[in-house]
């Protein structure tokens, strides 16, 4: 029995010991990093330090380049400052939106329809992509720093399919500027001729990324169960082998998004930091856990 006691107490002190290394490399960075100022600062938590630290296997300096990189994008892209309304016409069909249900783990979860692609602009796609990623976060419950993302292939075909440019900047932006955002990413049911398109594109992804892209198959029961261990089936909308009945209504979730414009400007408008970063943001507002059996409105 004290055996059990003995080593029960030395895994807590490894636990506490890899804590307070990990804190240390999170200070070593900021202090590689050097004085930050505005929005910078704001954006450069200590959870925001881990991530870029975890995407690096803890290396500061090339987690510092990283981090510098997307610094200077930030500083140019300003994904902070794009409102509903700058992208408004790349929502019409619903081709990403955030869906109003959590994963099992309380992640935010975004659909994805590549099928209903309505316009020709790289540039506005992506910061339609980037607006939604930036509003993911922002409704993450508090302690919960990560998404999923569900993508249907539904009515795919390789005219309707995203250009290989699109999809490495959409990589690109996801796995350099938003590291260890990403937990799981479930491609549903994509037909036979996708995967000539797969076999470019996961040329683009790192390992970690590439672990996190899981094929879901409704015929394949172990696809299915994985699947099931991340969603609570009521949520899930029928696309995606659920029982929620899940219409994308673009005039509701218009005046959502109207909503957390007004949040996203409450938390980027002031550089004070407060004291209590909730889902990696400093000052970020922390959305309610859904109830985990509420279906979605259809």
């Amino acid at each position: 029995m004290s055996g059990m006691f003995r080593r029960r107490s030395n895994f807590h002190q490894e636990q506490e010991n890899d804590s307070s290394q990990q804190q240390i490399t999170i200070n070593e960075l900021r202090a590689a990093i050097g004085p930050l100022t505005g929005r910078s600062s704001q954006y450069c938590t200590d959870a925001c330090f881990r991530r870029y630290l975890e995407a690096r296997n803890w290396n500061i300096e090339k987690s510092r380049k990283m981090l510098e990189d997307s610094l200077k994008w930030r500083s140019t892209f300003k994904p902070e400052e794009i409102r509903w309304d700058q992208v408004a016409i790349e929502g019409e069909t619903g081709k990403v939106y955030r869906a109003n249900f959590h994963d099992r783990h309380g992640r935010s979860v975004l659909i994805l329809r590549p099928a209903r692609q309505n316009t020709a602009s790289l540039d506005n796609q992506m910061r339609h992509l980037v607006y939604l990623i930036e509003n993911a976060i922002l409704n993450l419950p508090e302690g919960q720093e990560q998404m999923a993302w569900l993508i249907d292939f539904t009515g795919w075909t390789l005219s309707t399919s995203v250009p290989i440019k699109s999809a490495r900047e959409t990589v690109n932006i996801l796995q350099n500027h938003y590291p260890e955002r990403l937990a799981v990413a479930f491609l549903y049911n994509p037909p036979r001729i996708f995967e000539a398109f797969w076999k470019i594109v996961k040329y683009f992804l790192d390992t970690k990324t590439f672990h996190k892209v899981k094929f879901v198959y409704p015929k394949n029961k172990d696809s299915v169960e994985l699947m099931r261990q991340y969603f609570d089936e009521e949520n899930l909308p029928t696309d995606f082998g659920g029982k929620a009945v899940l219409a994308y209504d673009y005039e509701e979730f218009s005046r959502q998004m109207a909503l957390d414009d007004a949040k996203a400007a409450a938390l980027w408008g002031s550089n004070e930091k407060l004291n209590h970063p909730t889902n990696g943001y400093s000052g970020a507002v922390a959305a309610p856990e859904p109830p985990s059996l509420a279906p979605p409105a259809s």
